[in-house]
């Protein structure tokens, strides 16, 4: 049985005592938690935290393997003694998102998330680089199996979700990802690219939602 990390409204005995957001943040297909976007939400995250509320920061290195990679995002929130979860993916980490805000009943904030990550990614099944490092990076067909099993065909709660999604992205297809969240939050950028050069403008509401 899932753990149920929906609650954002604590008891008046509980306010007494430090609380704790366990926030995961989940990079892109081929990116790394040195991404600029990782790096700035994840400062911005340690300086919002109070005594009374603290955030626990975990960005990991997630593996070329969907499956392999949700299994240790799930062991540490698994092990967490956080009272809420909130998850940020961006690309193939808002994919990855959309499963664990599901099956953890939490808030997700998506960043130009592939809602279809195993069609997006067919094409590229094979060897390449990592985009900050010259490592070999080795996509394999079993791979999109994997993403299949992991779609989120339906949202069930858009109250959840944040959503931002930039027209200009030169790799997905913006309206497919607001169609995908009828209801959520929205912000949709005019231009923009696929990696949101401008994020840290639009940092502070991603905080927000966090937040609240």
């Amino acid at each position: 049985v899932s753990r149920d990390w929906s609650s954002d409204v604590y008891s008046s005995d509980l306010l007494k005592h430090m609380s704790k957001t366990l926030l995961v943040y989940l990079h892109g297909f081929r990116s790394s938690p040195r991404s600029s976007k990782a790096v700035m939400t994840g400062e911005g995250i340690k300086a919002m935290s109070i005594p009374e509320h603290y955030f626990e920061w975990y960005c990991p290195q997630l593996l070329v393997s969907p499956r392999e990679s949700m299994v240790m995002v799930e062991e540490r929130i698994q092990h967490s003694d956080a009272d809420r979860l909130v998850v940020i993916g961006s690309s193939l980490g808002g994919f990855y998102a959309n499963y664990l805000a599901e099956k953890y009943s939490c808030k997700a904030v998506v960043l130009n998330p592939a809602v279809r990550a195993a069609r997006e990614l067919a094409p590229h099944v094979g060897m390449m680089t990592a985009y900050d490092s010259d490592e070999p990076y080795d996509f394999r067909p079993e791979y999109i199996d994997e993403l299949k099993t992991l779609q989120v065909e339906k949202i069930s709660n858009p109250s959840r979700y944040f959503l931002m999604a930039a027209k200009g992205d030169e790799l997905l297809d913006w309206q497919e990802m607001v169609d995908f969240y009828p209801g959520a939050n929205h912000l949709v950028l005019e231009g923009s690219d696929h990696g949101i050069s401008e994020y840290s403008n639009y940092l502070p509401q991603v905080l927000k939602f966090i937040s609240t």
